[in-house]
């Protein structure tokens, strides 16, 4: 990505270069190989690979008829290669571009997530990586949903990606990034930082579709700052197998009656390691927030994490974790749900949940008719059905497809 370096975040990058992260297991970068961006190109989708599109698609990304979208942007490993807005009012391009046509851009760089955070954000930095900006201009709604791929296809390659969102004052956006790999088991490390900024009244809502691989190392850095009255909400699906993973999004609710909420799917297929969930500072009066997950395992491990912190009178938090664990494959399910009240006023909860389908409920369908398989897979379906409050009719039928189409993975 070329535009002008900030010297203060290389000089921070490089200080924490070999920093671990506080969370999850370390990966050895130099086992990888690092290769910086190229220039952003334009490739129609009808000139991309159909195998590749394929794999796109099952990360809930269309290429095939984009009338149903308000945007595009594809990114190949560290390239991203190509960019459509069909909306007035919506922008959508790569971050290197964004970055030579505003020069006010480079005030929003690390603001939302620490340039120094660890060895993955200083890795982002140091190799001056390229990714999308999405901007929605002053009271401008998507009428449909911009979506966006980033989509790692050289085997043991470091994709390094840096996303910024922007929803200008009274604005709407709806965004789906599907983030998938080429081939079935190369292996790979993604590196994406992602950076919300939600200005007075405006909404986002974002919803992210993994379909990586076995052999894949995923290190999302995701941060959000809400305005007042702003509101983001996020919703996170991986179904199908990953060698690790591990994320912690935080949300900064510094306006007064901002709301903040994390809806996450998980499953965890043998030999995948998940470490998730959502932080949420709740710094302006009156803001809320609902952290939600239901996790699955067949086999592989999820560590499903939540943390709420009241700072000011009047808000409202809740967390919800619920496990439920497949078969004797010796999947573990790790809740840990956390809340901190730091002021008379707030009003924060939680619950959580880990157990197996009870034999019962089994037997009760199979009495209707059903076999032991369909029953389990109704009662499996029922437990993936989170009622996402507020979600666009649109966007509630992709995620709903995606959830059919990973079943699949769990049988």
């Amino acid at each position: 990505m070329s535009h002008k370096i900030n010297p203060e975040f290389q000089e921070k990058a490089k200080k924490a270069k070999d920093k671990k992260a506080s969370l999850g297991k370390d990966i050895d970068l130099s086992s990888y190989q690092s290769e910086g961006s190229g220039s952003p190109l334009q490739i129609a989708p009808g000139d991309i690979a159909a195998e590749d599109k394929h794999r796109m698609l099952s990360a809930g990304v269309m290429l095939d008829d984009l009338s149903q979208r308000s945007g595009t942007f594809i990114q190949k490993d560290n390239t991203p290669i190509h960019h459509t807005a069909s909306q007035e009012g919506i922008e959508v391009m790569a971050t290197s571009e964004a970055l030579k046509k505003y020069e006010w851009l480079e005030e929003y760089l690390w603001k939302a997530v620490q340039v120094d955070a660890d060895k993955y954000t200083a890795h982002v930095e140091l190799n001056n990586a390229d990714g999308y900006f999405i901007r929605a201009l002053p009271g401008k709604k998507s009428v449909f949903p911009v979506q966006a791929c980033l989509y790692l296809a050289k085997s043991k390659l470091i994709q390094d990606v840096h996303n910024i969102i922007i929803a200008e004052e009274g604005s709407e956006l709806h965004i789906i990034t599907g983030c998938a790999v080429a081939k079935g088991r190369e292996p790979g490390l993604h590196l994406g930082v992602s950076e919300f900024y939600i200005k007075k009244g405006a909404k986002v809502t974002f919803s992210m579709i993994h379909s990586w691989s076995p052999e894949v190392e995923v290190r999302p850095r995701t941060g959000a700052i809400l305005e007042e009255d702003a509101q983001f909400m996020s919703n996170y699906v991986i179904m199908r197998p990953v060698h690790s993973l591990q994320s912690y999004p935080s949300a900064r609710c510094v306006g007064k009656n901002a709301t903040a909420r994390f809806n996450s799917i998980l499953v965890a297929t043998p030999g995948s390691h998940i470490d998730t969930g959502s932080k949420v500072i709740l710094e302006g009066e009156g803001s809320k927030t609902e952290v939600i997950s239901r996790a699955i395992t067949t086999g592989g491990t999820i560590v499903a994490r939540g943390y709420i912190e009241g700072a000011k009178p009047d808000v409202k938090g809740h967390l919800e974790c619920s496990g439920l664990i497949l078969g004797d494959n010796g999947g573990i399910i790790h809740a840990i749900p956390e809340l901190k009240g730091s002021i008379a006023g707030v009003d924060l909860s939680h619950e959580a949940a880990v157990g197996k389908i009870a034999e019962e409920e089994v037997e009760y369908l199979m009495a209707r008719g059903l076999t032991r398989e369909e029953a389990t897979a109704a009662i499996v379906r029922g437990f993936l059905n989170v009622d996402i409050v507020g979600l666009p009719a649109e966007l509630n039928a992709e995620l709903k497809k995606a959830i059919e189409e990973s079943e699949g993975e769990l049988f």
